[in-house]
């Protein structure tokens, strides 16, 4: 398994992440089980999946404590990556000790804040209008007081637009890793927020690598997929089960067209549509890992090959070219979940 290294920090991080959401169980996913986890986790550590990424918001804890019991007694093969919200900002070193408390950990390799610190963002996490937030230079200082206490090993971010980590950057505080969405139908990151990660050498790791499972072939039509994952501005508005938020109309037509040429692309190369589209990521130059969630063995091992799979420069521009449509709908704007006047990403 290639290891590529964070930013500045000299952590090392595998091609795959680890996506922990589903961890422990709760309303979005369903149930989870913890031997599922347990032989997840670690079959990944033994075919060198090093990566695994959390937050303390992924099912209220429970995704922090699942993956602290799997990796017990393997600590120290694990990258542990784990966030809290910027509702939080202010009060970082509190948190960072409550997900370490229940991940069972004296320290994290990479804390970040799940999403920049603007009234935008915080009303997704706290119904409270009243707490004054700290500003970029109080919560980073903050992030940077941990790391020198040695509970946390780098800075990230996640969810950070172009102007928000200039911000970030103009603190003189070392950021390694930016954390965004980014695959076949979800491309906005490519016009500002990749190239200057490259010029900052801020790494980036791809969130939602498979699309909550659209690039694993699960779904064949819009209404197959559950109305908890058809919120995104990939869908119409009417999709959500009433809780969308961007009313727009979505790229559902494009969409579903790109995946049936996807699959003929991945059935011409005898591969996995799932693999196909995790090695299209990787081929990127600006990403070094991607974050999948893998619930069980099969889906873990379907993932974990396609991290060999080293498509030709053809191969990536055909793909480049039979996604662009919903690129061209959705544009660049980085937040799939509110439209671009209301983006929290910018």
């Amino acid at each position: 398994m290639k290891k590529v290294k964070l930013g500045k920090s000299g952590i090392e991080v595998s091609a795959m992440t680890i996506g922990c959401w589903s961890f422990g169980g709760g309303d979005y996913w369903g149930e989870q089980s913890q031997k599922d986890v347990d032989s997840v986790v670690n079959t990944a550590l033994d075919l060198g999946v090093n990566t695994f990424d959390t937050a303390e918001m992924y099912n209220n804890g429970a995704s922090e404590i699942s993956l602290g019991k799997a990796l017990k007694g393997r600590r120290d093969e694990a990258i542990v990556i784990s966030k809290t919200g910027p509702d939080n900002a202010g009060r970082v070193r509190e948190h960072c000790i409550k997900s370490l408390q229940r991940l069972g950990m004296d320290y994290l390799d990479v804390y970040m804040l799940h999403w920049p610190i603007n009234k935008l963002a915080v009303k997704h996490f706290t119904s409270d209008t009243s707490e004054v937030l700290p500003t970029i230079e109080e919560a980073y200082a903050q992030l940077d007081a941990l790391k020198k206490e040695g509970l946390i090993r780098t800075i990230g971010m996640s969810n950070f637009g172009r102007k928000q980590m200039e911000e970030v950057v103009h603190t003189g505080i070392q950021i390694d890793v930016n954390e965004m969405v980014y695959n076949i139908l979800s491309r906005a990151i490519e016009a500002e927020i990749a190239p200057y990660c490259l010029e900052k050498n801020i790494s980036i790791i791809g969130a939602m690598g498979l699309q909550q499972g659209l690039l694993a072939g699960i779904y064949k039509t819009p209404d197959d997929v559950p109305a908890n994952q058809a919120r995104s501005r990939h869908f119409s508005n009417n999709h959500g089960g009433g809780a969308s938020r961007h009313g727009e109309d979505g790229a559902e037509k494009e969409m579903f067209s790109t995946l049936e040429q996807l699959q003929k692309i991945a059935d011409d190369l005898h591969v996995h549509i799932a693999q196909l589209s995790i090695a299209w990521i990787l081929k990127k130059p600006f990403m070094v890992s991607t974050l999948v969630g893998s619930r069980n063995i099969n889906e873990l091992q379907i993932n974990v090959e396609a991290c060999s799979l080293d498509i030709s420069d053809e191969t990536e521009q055909l793909i480049d070219k039979i996604s662009q449509p919903v690129l061209d709908i959705l544009g660049n704007n980085p937040d799939y979940y509110e439209n671009s006047l209301n983006s929290r990403i910018f």
